[in-house]
């Protein structure tokens, strides 16, 4: 099986059917309380999944209803007591392994490199297992409406960069390095003002001092928009995080062809539009952890 392919497939058959409404796989919906904000996906284990692995398990859940944000695979659920019922589907994830190659194999005296190889996983939603009974740690810890604001505006102002309110557009601009917002007030809910944010402040991650994405020599003119998908998916991560719901984007519907031409072309584009997108998430998420310091 080629795993990159199979993975690509997957997420292009998902946004082709969620076109119509702009809902992409990382438009999480909650299966129990529509609407809701939808919880990281994570292992059994504790393991928060990532990258390419996120969309898959969210637009599986939402495919087949499953409200738990729990998952594992078939031995984990055995090692626990569970029992994955007969006839239920599993649904593919891709796990990262580290091996160390030869730099040059034409000579054993050369150092090694280290080189990723993805592997592909079958995995099952708690809804699909019976015998299984969560601790208290392992549900979603759910906050009120003023501590996720609260935490909201933290994470942002913890962040470090300059927002600016005023007008009806929301962008990021390299020239002066910041972010234009239109006012809270003028969103129909502090959950599109806050996603829009976390949105721009993905963006905000790409500059050449921070995570310094460059896309111009692999995608050519697609590179704008693949930073649109990275930006897209980066804020889904965010929102998660932050217990906020993520609606779809009506403006950008426009992206939605060059998205669905990139991936189709390039099998591995997918994977890496995630990577960043992780990555940007991650560094800001790292700033929380500097400004805590800085206080202390």
């Amino acid at each position: 099986m080629d795993l990159y392919q199979t993975v690509t497939d997957r997420i292009v058959s998902m946004i082709e059917r969620g076109a119509g409404e702009w809902r992409m796989p990382w438009h999480a919906a909650s299966a129990s309380e529509p609407g809701a904000p939808v919880a990281m996906p994570r292992n059994v284990t504790g393991h928060t999944y990532r990258g390419v692995n996120v969309p898959l398990l969210w637009a599986s859940a939402e495919a087949f209803g499953y409200a738990s944000p729990i998952w594992a695979t078939y031995r984990q659920w055995q090692e626990r007591g569970a029992q994955v019922r007969g006839g239920e589907k599993s649904t593919l994830i891709v796990f990262w392994k580290r091996i160390e190659v030869a730099a040059n194999d034409n000579d054993d005296d050369d150092p090694t490199e280290t080189r990723l190889i993805a592997r592909g996983y079958a995995v099952f939603n708690a809804a699909q297992v019976d015998g299984f009974d969560p601790k208290p740690a392992e549900c979603t810890a759910k906050r009120s409406e003023p501590q996720r604001i609260e935490a909201t505006e933290a994470f942002f102002r913890n962040a470090g960069a300059i927002v600016r309110h005023g007008g009806t557009r929301a962008f990021y601009t390299t020239a002066g390095d910041y972010i234009q917002m239109p006012e809270l007030r003028q969103f129909v809910a502090a959950d599109r003002y806050y996603s829009t944010l976390a949105h721009e402040h993905v963006h905000w991650t790409g500059a050449a001092h921070r995570c310094a994405r460059e896309f111009g020599k692999r995608f050519g003119d697609a590179a704008y928009a693949f930073e649109e998908l990275v930006a897209e998916l980066g804020a889904a991560f965010l929102c998660a995080d932050l217990g906020l719901s993520n609606e779809p984007r009506p403006d950008h519907a426009a992206y939605i062809a060059s998205w669905l031409r990139v991936l189709k072309d390039d099998k591995r584009a997918i994977f890496t539009a995630a990577s960043k997108a992780q990555a940007g998430a991650d560094y800001l998420a790292g700033l929380q952890i500097t400004a805590t310091e800085l206080a202390a």
